[in-house]
């Protein structure tokens, strides 16, 4: 697929400086949408936007379709009447890491008395607009509310440790839970049915400023999520519904023992059997809520490290076939095309760059990764093609200025060979390669924009703590960067271009 030459800023909506402790979709997101298009910018890129099942990380998430709450904003919320605005009034918390734990505390109870409101007292039309939104995702709303209202009775215990008749989705007991927890599945019903109004007020806004927003899909889900608790057949589970083998990555240079990311392995003789109508449905889905989206760990799609289970490492594991051109002929004929691009960073072998040409799907850059041995020189800009998507650094990298404080000697001396010293730091160095090479899309994570050094750091890959809290500082989008930008867009040739009109189902209420 041939994307346009644009060019955009990597954030995440949690990283927003929004009230209550946590970025969301309310009046901070439209602030940066502004930004962006003072900026002329035409890219919004985000993470997976679905609630984490396990720590802050959104690559692992309680459901491939359903959204995260917690970035539902309550002012919108009161601005619809479903809350009474006295009640956020004395919410602060626009400053400073996220504090998961102490924004569920906080956040939780004010979204469900804002459903409750909802339940007892919405008017006809929005109603019926929330009725709408059930009816055309009954497909994966009704496992999902299910599920979310179990681990909430279960306290967030996994799945498979619940009651055996719940875990193994024996149909009497799930009646039963259905009538039991009816009050509680209206009000997740409903939460769903906030977060996907305000993303579609999200992506009209963006619309009408010419800014297209970049998805991201995790290739793997996790096991305690709704996906596989209730299609354990899609999944390579045994008797015991437990894994007989996960997912990860061989040991390399960075890791003797490579890494066991631990989530199921998909069971692809059964999703062939069944001409891959999840992967259309979770593809699908992506498409109709973003309107590119960035494929993780492409690699998995032609070949996969298969761990077997009971491994605490990933060195007994072995490279296996994936679907391949099979899941990919089955999208581009449901779909009508592939707006993807791939993430094809670290070692990759020939038949994946085939499988990616074949399919016209770009693969992607980071120019960090540039200046080390003559092997990383592919991703310098010279070597781009307009099949790429470029970046400074991504969400797993530390920030352009962190990279450059902790790079050996023969790297900085590599890059400023290229770049020469740059008075505005090494940050705008890099984005000026990259919005000045042939890629399609060049992206640069909103720290790089900023000069922020290492303390603006999203994720560190293998690790589990203090991850996904970093959050801008709200006097940070100065009109000064704006203009910058706007002048190297003008000049590199990539400026933004109308969206043009889509069915935006709004379901406003």
């Amino acid at each position: 697929m041939s994307f346009p030459r644009l060019s955009g800023i990597l954030l995440h909506p949690t990283c927003l400086p929004s009230r209550g402790g946590i970025g969301d979709l309310g009046p901070a997101a439209y602030a940066f949408l502004d930004f962006l298009c003072a900026a002329k910018q035409g890219l919004w890129q985000v993470l997976p936007l679905g609630a984490p099942a396990n720590g802050n990380s959104p690559y692992s998430s309680t459901s491939a379709f359903a959204g995260n709450p917690m970035l539902i904003s309550l002012e919108r919320l009161a601005e619809r009447g479903w809350l009474d605005s006295r009640l956020i009034d004395g919410l602060d918390g626009e400053q400073g890491p996220v504090d998961y734990e102490a924004v569920s505390r906080t956040k939780s109870p004010l979204l469900n008395r804002a459903a409750q409101n909802f339940v007892e007292s919405a008017p006809e039309h929005a109603r019926a607009g929330f009725l709408n939104f059930c009816t055309q995702n009954n497909w994966w709303l009704e496992d999902f509310v299910l599920f979310a209202a179990l681990r909430e009775r279960y306290n967030n215990a996994r799945w498979d440790l619940w009651p055996a008749a719940l875990a193994r989705k024996v149909p009497e007991a799930i009646e039963q839970a259905r009538a039991e927890l009816a009050a509680n599945l209206a009000i997740q019903r409903v939460l769903q049915f906030f977060f996907y109004e305000q993303w579609n007020a999200i992506r009209a806004h963006c619309a009408r400023l010419s800014i297209r927003i970049i998805g991201d899909i995790a290739i793997f889900v996790d096991y305690d999520s709704a996906d596989v608790w209730a299609h354990r057949e899609r999944f390579r589970l045994n008797d015991d519904l437990q894994p007989q083998v996960v997912s990860g990555v061989p040991p390399d240079v960075f890791s003797v023992t490579g890494q066991r990311w631990g989530n199921p392995l998909y069971d692809w003789d059964h999703m062939r059997a069944h001409g891959f109508e999840w992967w259309v449905q979770r593809l699908r889905w992506a498409t109709q809520n973003c309107d590119y989206i960035r494929l993780d760990h492409f690699r998995g799609f032609s070949q996969f490290w298969e761990i077997p289970a009971s491994d605490p490492t990933a060195v007994g594991g072995r490279w296996v076939d994936g679907p391949g051109d099979e899941l990919f002929n089955r999208l581009c004929a449901e779909l009508g095309g592939l707006p993807f691009f791939a993430e094809d960073l670290g070692f990759i072998t020939p038949d994946v760059v085939a499988l990616r040409h074949r399919h016209h799907i770009p693969g992607m850059a980071v120019l960090q990764f540039a200046f080390g041995d003559p092997g990383a020189h592919i991703y310098l800009p010279h070597r781009m093609t307009p099949d790429h998507v470029i970046y400074t650094g991504t969400h797993d990298n530390d920030t352009t200025l962190g990279w450059w404080n902790t790079a050996a000697p023969h790297e900085r001396q590599a890059a400023e060979a290229l770049t020469g010293r740059a008075e505005d730091g090494i940050n705008w160095a890099l984005i000026r390669l990259a919005q000045s090479s042939v890629a399609s899309f060049a992206v640069a994570p909103l720290q790089d924009v900023l000069g922020l050094g290492s303390e603006g750091r999203v994720n560190t890959p293998s690790t589990t703590v203090g991850n996904y809290r970093w959050r801008y500082h709200p006097g940070a989008l100065m009109p000064g960067l704006a203009e910058k930008l706007a002048r190297l867009a003008e000049v590199t040739d990539r400026l933004p271009q109308p969206v043009h009109a889509q069915s935006h189902e709004d379901f406003i209420a």
